[in-house]
C-alpha cells in the first residue's frame, strides 16, 4: 500500500483542482462591448450529422446568401475541424427587436428550389443535419425543455433545461419531409456597469434558436422584407417533395433579453451537464483500481521480492538456491538486446514524443487556456507539440538504441521520425480522398496538407535527429548484471503465460480505471458535443499512467519468475494491453450507440478508431516499458551475483 499512500496527496491535490473546472478566458481574451443598435455578426460554421461523419460548408446547401461572400481565416484546427466560418445575410442589431423578416427577398418572392435542390436538402434532413451558427463567437444552440415522470404541480419543478448545440436543419412526419425555414433567435445580453454620463455597453452572453417549418402560403410578405406570421399553431409546415421544385421563404425574428450572466461566464450554460457525478463516480472507481494494484504490488515488492532477494543474497546457500526456479536464474540473459532494436526503440521514441504532448496538452487545457471558446485550439496546439516533443522522443529512442547494441544511429532516427507519424498519415491520406470524393468540408485541403508534410520534414524530423543525436552519444543504461554469451534455454511455458492471455489480463484494470471517461470523449468526437472537464481527464490520465506502471511491473514479474527472459517486446505489448479494450468498446459504441449505416461514414468511424488505438496503445505500451525496465535493473541491483 506504499505506492499508493505515496500517491494520495497528489490525488487530493488533483481532486481540489477539478472541483472547479468551468470554461474562463485567459487574460488578454477581450470582450467584444456593443452599444445600442450596433450590428451583431451571425456567422456560420458547418453543417454536421452524426449518422454520416461527413461536415458540410454551410452555403452547400441552398441557403439565402449575402452579396458578398466572405470565409473567415482559420487556424490548423479548425480546418482539420471541417469548420468553414462564413458570413450570413441575417440582420441583427443589438437590443432591437425584429418581428418577421424575410431573407433574400426580391419584390416579396418567394425562393424557388430546383428539383436537384430540392433533392439535395431532402437528403440532408433524412440523414439529421445540424446547423450550426455562431454570434459573437458564441455557438448556437436549441434549448430542449426535459420533464421527470412526476405528477401534478411537481412537474414544473422538475423541469430539466439542456441545450443541442446547433438546430436541426428539418425533420420527417411520416414518410414526408419538412424544412425548418423560420428561426426565431433569442440573444441574451449583460449589461455592463458604467459611471454616470456614460452611455449603455453591452454583451452578448446566450445564443439560442427556435426553428420552425411554416408553410409558403402561411406567411404574408410585404416590399419592405417584412413579415407577418400565423397566430399560434394554425400553421403547415414547409414540405419539400424531393421530386418537384419547391417554392418557399427564408424567414428570421430576433428577440433581445437582459441576463445577469456576466461575460466571463457566458460558456457555462453550453458546458453545464447534469451528469457531473458520473466522473466522480468513474474518479473513485478509478482510485479503487489503482489501490488494489498497489496491494498486490506491495505484496509482491515487500514479502516475495524481498524474501527472494534474502535467499538469493545467503553466501552459504548459493548451490542450494541454484537449483530453485526463480528470476535470478536468467541473469546472464535477462539484459540481452532483442530482435529488431531500431523498430523497438522507434516505437518507443514515438510513445514518449505522444506522452508529451497529451500530459501537456491536458495540462494546459485544465488550466483553462484551451477552452471551447479557443474554436480548433485544441487540435492546433496538439499538432504543434507533437512536432516540437520530436527532440525529447529522439533522445529516449537513440539512447534505449545505443544501450540494445545498435550501431546505426542515422538510420533509427529517421524510422522514429517517419515510422508512426508515416503510418498516421497514410491512413488519413486515404480517409481523406473518400471525404473529397463526398466534397465535404471535413476533407483537408491540398495547402493544408502541404502544410502538415512541411511541419513534419521541417520541424519534427530534423528535432528527432537532433535528439537522438545526443541520446545515441550519452551514456547507454547502466545494466546491473552482464549478459552471458551463450543464451539460456527457455522451459516451455504455461497456458497463461501466453502473449494474447497476457493482453487480456494487463489491459482489463487500466481500461476499468477510464472507460467511464472515454464515452464522453467519444461522444465529444462522434456526436458533436463539447468535451470541457480536462481537470478530470487529467486526473484519469494520472491514474491510467500508474496503473499501466503497476500492471506492468506485475506481468514482467511473473515472466522473470517462469525464467523467460524474452520480456522487452512481450512487455512492450501487453502493457498496451487497454488498447484492446477501447477497441472493443469502439466496436460497442458503434452499434449500439450511433446510426451510422453507410460505406463511407462506417470507414470514416473505424479509420479514426484505428489511430486511436494505435496511438493509446504506443502511448501505454511505452508507459509500462519503462515502468517494467526501472523495475528489472532495480532488482537484478539488489541481488548479489557471482
Amino acid at each position: 500500500m506504499a505506492a499508493a499512500m505515496d500517491w494520495l496527496p497528489w490525488s487530493l491535490l488533483l481532486f481540489s483542482l477539478t472541483c472547479d473546472t468551468r470554461a474562463f478566458y485567459v487574460p488578454g481574451v477581450a470582450p467584444i462591448n456593443f452599444h445600442q443598435n450596433d450590428p451583431v455578426e451571425i456567422k456560420a460554421v458547418k453543417l454536421t450529422s452524426s449518422r454520416t461523419q461527413l461536415p458540410y460548408e454551410y452555403y452547400s446547401l441552398p441557403f439565402c446568401q449575402p452579396k458578398k461572400i466572405t470565409y473567415k481565416a482559420e487556424n490548423l484546427g479548425e480546418v482539420l475541424r471541417g469548420d468553414r466560418i462564413v458570413n450570413t445575410p441575417f440582420q441583427v442589431l443589438m437590443n432591437s427587436e425584429k418581428k418577421c423578416e424575410v431573407l433574400c427577398s426580391q419584390s416579396s418572392k418567394p425562393v424557388t428550389l430546383t428539383v436537384e435542390q430540392s433533392r439535395l436538402v431532402a437528403e440532408r434532413i433524412t440523414e439529421d443535419y445540424y446547423v450550426h451558427l455562431i454570434a459573437d463567437n458564441l455557438p448556437v444552440a436549441t434549448r430542449l425543455e426535459l420533464y421527470s415522470n412526476r405528477d401534478g404541480d411537481d412537474k414544473k419543478k422538475e423541469k430539466d433545461v439542456q441545450f443541442e448545440h446547433g438546430y436541426r436543419l428539418g425533420f420527417t412526419d411520416v414518410n414526408k419531409i419538412y424544412l425548418h425555414n423560420h428561426l426565431s433567435f433569442i440573444l441574451y445580453y449583460h449589461r455592463e456597469d458604467l459611471e454616470e454620463d456614460q452611455e449603455h455597453t453591452y454583451r452578448v452572453v446566450r445564443f439560442e434558436v427556435i426553428p420552425q417549418s411554416i408553410r409558403l402560403e402561411d406567411i404574408k410578405a410585404d416590399e419592405k422584407s417584412s413579415c407577418t406570421l400565423p397566430e399560434g399553431t394554425s400553421s403547415s409546415p414547409q414540405e419539400i417533395d424531393p421530386s418537384k421544385e419547391n417554392q418557399l421563404y427564408f424567414t428570421y425574428s430576433v428577440h433581445w433579453e437582459e441576463s445577469d450572466i456576466k461575460w466571463a461566464s457566458r460558456w457555462d450554460t453550453y458546458l453545464t451537464m447534469s451528469d457531473v457525478q458520473i466522473h466522480w463516480f468513474s474518479i473513485i472507481n478509478s482510485v479503487v483500481v489503482v489501490f488494489f494494484l498497489s496491494g498486490i504490488l506491495s505484496m509482491i515488492i515487500i514479502r516475495t521480492l524481498r524474501k527472494d532477494i534474502a535467499n538469493y543474497n545467503k553466501e552459504d546457500d548459493i548451490e542450494d538456491t541454484m537449483e530453485e526456479s526463480g528470476w535470478k536464474l536468467v541473469h546472464g540473459d535477462v539484459f540481452r538486446p532483442p530482435q529488431y532494436p531500431m523498430i523497438l526503440s522507434s516505437l518507443l521514441g514515438s510513445g514518449i514524443q505522444l506522452f508529451c504532448m497529451i500530459l501537456i496538452v491536458i495540462f494546459v487545457a485544465m488550466l483553462g487556456m484551451l477552452s471551447p471558446s479557443s474554436r480548433g485550439a485544441l487540435m492546433t496546439t496538439a499538432c504543434f507539440l507533437f512536432m516540437f516533443m520530436g527532440v525529447f522522443g529522439g533522445f529516449a529512442a537513440g539512447r534505449l538504441y545505443r544501450t540494445l547494441k545498435g550501431h546505426r544511429w542515422k538510420k533509427g532516427a529517421f524510422c522514429t521520425a517517419t515510422l508512426y507519424p508515416g503510418v498516421v498519415f497514410g491512413i488519413c491520406f486515404v480517409l481523406n480522398c473518400f471525404i473529397w470524393g463526398k466534397h465535404s468540408s471535413g476533407a483537408v485541403p491540398f495547402p493544408t496538407m502541404v502544410a502538415l508534410l512541411c511541419m513534419w520534414f521541417g520541424i519534427s524530423l530534423p528535432l528527432v535527429y537532433l535528439g537522438y543525436y545526443f541520446g545515441f552519444r550519452k551514456q547507454p543504461y547502466d545494466n546491473p548484471v552482464r549478459t552471458n554469451q551463450i543464451p539460456r534455454q527457455i522451459p516451455e511455458q504455461r497456458w497463461y503465460m501466453n502473449r494474447f492471455v497476457g493482453i487480456l489480463m494487463a489491459g482489463i484494470l487500466p481500461f476499468g480505471a477510464m472507460f467511464i471517461e472515454l464515452f464522453f470523449i467519444f461522444s465529444a468526437i462522434w456526436e458533436n458535443q463539447f468535451y470541457y472537464l480536462f481537470g478530470f481527464l487529467f486526473l484519469v490520465f494520472i491514474i491510467l499512467v500508474v496503473s499501466c506502471s503497476q500492471i506492468s511491473i506485475v506481468m514482467v514479474y511473473f515472466q522473470l519468475c517462469a525464467e523467460d527472459y524474452r520480456w522487452w517486446w512481450r512487455n512492450f505489448l501487453v502493457s498496451g494491453g487497454s488498447a484492446f479494450y477501447v477497441l472493443v468498446y469502439a466496436i460497442f459504441y458503434f452499434v449500439n450507440k450511433l446510426d451510422i449505416v453507410e460505406f463511407i461514414p462506417s470507414l470514416l468511424y473505424f479509420g479514426y478508431t484505428a489511430l486511436m488505438v494505435l496511438s493509446f496503445w504506443l502511448l501505454t505500451g511505452t508507459i509500462g516499458f519503462y515502468a517494467a525496465y526501472m523495475f528489472v535493473r532495480k532488482i537484478y541491483a539488489a541481488v548479489k551475483i557471482d
